[in-house]
Parts: structure tokens; C-alpha cells; sequence
């Protein structure tokens, strides 16, 4: 009897396995996919008995550092979207304030498009990384220049906001920029000038500043303390270490973008910005073929896929958007498109701003691919395809409708008569706004 017992709490001991619920946590367009990976059910035991970590859950964090986010909105699969709406406004991240400040560190952003780069929110994370460092009561300030069409400067850890937008500083005007730049100098005396270490005009910037104050800057700086810093040097195979100057120019990643907080970003002004006539004259842009830019190196992309099947149309719609053709490996194969377009692993790894898949359902070499694109816009009429969920922005229609009418807005957007109207509607409400 005694033995009996013993045997039946052994069994009880074991580990069950559920193989059904296990099927389900693998199989993602499973209908019960959502519920089990909600409540955590369904790990997975491999032969040995160890527990597997599955990658696919949200906030798994892999081999390479990075977390997963959920892109798909998976963790609130099972709520009311009016519900989760609600819940969004109603948590708030915690508001930094800083009153009366000691002193300011500036963080000159490249600001690309009107709007904060990764690279910017980079820096402005290292600039609070510096500040936190130093226990003063000093603020973070971000200098740009031109037309801003960013809407979270609060979230990106901007504590005030020096927006320059006279018509000097647009285009390319470094001697206007720079000369505005040395009467911030002049004006708040910053502990540290801050600069993307990049070809969009922050590297040029930093060196014609740091000319001016006849100080010596660092470059290519990643590991920045308020003492040290260490920055790349021979072709990114050496580290320099050496002290930390008031200039820097900083590579990507140089730290953690704010994620925690929100900021004021209140207003800072610059008085008496003395301007002279310009050296460098700024004459526009030059038009040039799209499809003359490697691919490697293109900012918008119009890839093609399998779902094309009018060829004419489809490089008719390149043209008149000014993008740069792709292909997916299918539309190559198939004689459509040369091998020098194709974009994926086995192909070209491209880093566009706006990449726009078109009938393309996302196949793993594909995705991986365009894995460093900033926007992807995803036209497809399968709207469970890969291309779609990996997508910032889908349109679930056919892509020849879908095109024609791209066409017929970038036609209408280059005439002449509708640009006016356009400028004129802006400068309208930029006048209401300034009055508001």
C-alpha cells in the first residue's frame, strides 16, 4: 500500500505536457493563437525536458539585445478598440519639469524630412545621459532649423526648443545656420554642442562651429561619459579614448532614445542673429534619374512584386512619384525586372525612408532585406500576407487602381498652379496658428 503511494506521488510530480496548446502557441493563424499567448500558456518542453523560450512572444528579447515590440497589437487582441483607445489617453508617461535652469547642453539635430531621426533621438538621449551625470539642474536643448512637421518633441526628452525658420536657413545655408549657432553660443553659453555625426549637414555643422570657437572637436564619437570619450578611428578599427570636449560629433546608438518621460519643450529664443551676404549660394535641386541611384543608397523605393501585372504602369508611377525601382526575387525570376533591382538578402539590403511594397507578400529574405527601412507602406490584397503585417501603413485594394491614382496625384501635385495653392494654404495656417 505504501509502495502504491509512493509511485502515485511520483507521477504527480511530472511535468504534463499539453501537445494541443503547445500546436496553438507555435501556430500564429490559429483563431486561439491570441488568447494562449496572452496568458502565457502553452511553453514548449523539448525532449530533454527543458524549457523553450519561444521568440515570438512580446517583449522577448533576443540574441542581439533587441526587444520585441508588438507591431500586430497582439497583447490587447481581445479588447474593445474604442476601449483601448481610451486606455492609451488615459495613461500618461511621468512629465520632467526643470525650473530655473543652470545650464544647457544643445543638441543641433538633422531633423530629415521635418522630423526627429532615430539618430536624433539618440543624441537627445545621450544629452540626459550627461545631464544625469553631472546631478546640475541643467536642460536639454534642441536647435533646428526649417520647416518641422514633428509632433512628439515631448517623448524624444526635449526639454526647450530653439526653432529657427527665416528663409536663410533654408536649403543649404551652413554660413547662415552656423552664424545663427555662435549667437546661441554668445546667448546661453552651453556646456556641450551635441551633433549627428552624419552626412545630412550635422558633421559640417560641428566643424564650422567648432572652427569658430577655434576649439577642437571629437568625431565619430559612440561611448560618451562627462569625463571620457571614446570615438572610432581608422576606418572604424581602432577606439580613441581622450576627454571629453564641448563639440562632439556622434555616431547611432550613441546611447538609449528617452522612453520613460515626458518634457516641457518650451520655448527658447535667439535676439540679433547677425546675417551677411551668403559665399555659398543655395540653387535648388538638380533633377536626376531615380533609377541612376544604387539602390543601396535610395530614400524612396518603389518595389514591384508578383502582384504586378502592368509592367508599363508600374514604372510609369516610378517616374512621376521620383522613387527608385525594386523587385522582389519573383518578379526578377520571372524575367520582369533585372537582377540588379532586387531587394532582399539575396539581393540588395536597402535603408530607404519610405519603402512602398507593391504586390510583394513578404518572404523572409525580403523582409530581412528591408529590415532598416524607416516607413513601409505595403499595397497587397491579402491582408494576412507578411508584407502587410511588417508594414507601417497598408492599403488593401488593387495595385493598378491603387497606382493610377498615385499617378494622378503626383501629377496634379507638380503642376505649378497646385503648388501655389498648396504653399498658400500653408502659409495660411501657419499665420492662424501664430495668431492662435
Amino acid at each position: 500500500m505504501s509502495h502504491f503511494s509512493s509511485e502515485d506521488s511520483s507521477l504527480d510530480s511530472l511535468l504534463r505536457r499539453d501537445p494541443r496548446t503547445e500546436w496553438i502557441a507555435r501556430n500564429r493563424l490559429h483563431p486561439l493563437h491570441s488568447a494562449v499567448a496572452s496568458t502565457g500558456q502553452g511553453e514548449v518542453r523539448g525532449p530533454s525536458g527543458l524549457l523553450r523560450r519561444n521568440p515570438h512572444v512580446i517583449g522577448f528579447i533576443g540574441p542581439n539585445g533587441i526587444k520585441r515590440i508588438d507591431r500586430e497589437n497582439l497583447s490587447s487582441a481581445g479588447l474593445n478598440s474604442k476601449k483601448r483607445t481610451d486606455e492609451a489617453k488615459q495613461t500618461q508617461l511621468p512629465l520632467q519639469i526643470v525650473e530655473n535652469p543652470d545650464g544647457y547642453i544643445m543638441v543641433v539635430a538633422d531633423m530629415i524630412g521635418g522630423r526627429l531621426t532615430s539618430h536624433d533621438k539618440d543624441i537627445l538621449g545621450l544629452a540626459h545621459q550627461l545631464v544625469a551625470e553631472s546631478n546640475r539642474n541643467t536642460v536639454v536643448v534642441l536647435v533646428c532649423f526649417g520647416e518641422s512637421k514633428e509632433t512628439q518633441f515631448d517623448l524624444a526628452g526635449v526639454d526647450r526648443l530653439i526653432h529657427l525658420t527665416a528663409d536663410e536657413f533654408e536649403g543649404f545655408a551652413p554660413e547662415a545656420r552656423v552664424a545663427a549657432l555662435m549667437q546661441v553660443e554668445v546667448q546661453y553659453q552651453p556646456e556641450r554642442w551635441l551633433f549627428p555625426d552624419s552626412v545630412h549637414g550635422g558633421t559640417d555643422l560641428a566643424c564650422r562651429l567648432a572652427a569658430k570657437l577655434g576649439e577642437r572637436p571629437v568625431a565619430q564619437a559612440w561611448q560618451v561619459t562627462a569625463s571620457t570619450t571614446v570615438s572610432r578611428g581608422a576606418s572604424s578599427s581602432q577606439d580613441i579614448l581622450r576627454e571629453t570636449p564641448r563639440i562632439l560629433m556622434l555616431m547611432e546608438e550613441c546611447a538609449n532614445a528617452i522612453e520613460e518621460t515626458r518634457h516641457q519643450v518650451l520655448p527658447m529664443f535667439v535676439d540679433g542673429i547677425e546675417q551677411t551676404p551668403p559665399n555659398l549660394v543655395d540653387q535648388g535641386l538638380i533633377a536626376v534619374d531615380a533609377n541612376a541611384v544604387p539602390l543601396a543608397e535610395a530614400e524612396f523605393i518603389l518595389s514591384a512584386g508578383n502582384g504586378i501585372h502592368n509592367w508599363d504602369q508600374f514604372h510609369a508611377t516610378a517616374l512621376a512619384l521620383g522613387a527608385t525601382e525594386g523587385a522582389s526575387r519573383v518578379a526578377v525570376d520571372d524575367g520582369f525586372m533585372p537582377r540588379a533591382r532586387q531587394v532582399g538578402a539575396s539581393g540588395t539590403w536597402v535603408t530607404a525612408r519610405v519603402y512602398l511594397a507593391v504586390g510583394i507578400s513578404g518572404a523572409i529574405q525580403h523582409m530581412q532585406g528591408i529590415g532598416q527601412c524607416d516607413k513601409v507602406v505595403a499595397i497587397n490584397t491579402d491582408v494576412g500576407c507578411d508584407m502587410v503585417k511588417r508594414a507601417d501603413l497598408a492599403v488593401i485594394a488593387d495595385s493598378e487602381e491603387v497606382l493610377a491614382e498615385l499617378s494622378r496625384l503626383a501629377e496634379e501635385y507638380s503642376s505649378p498652379k497646385k503648388r501655389l495653392s498648396i504653399n498658400e494654404e500653408t502659409k495660411n495656417q501657419e499665420e492662424k496658428s501664430d495668431a492662435a
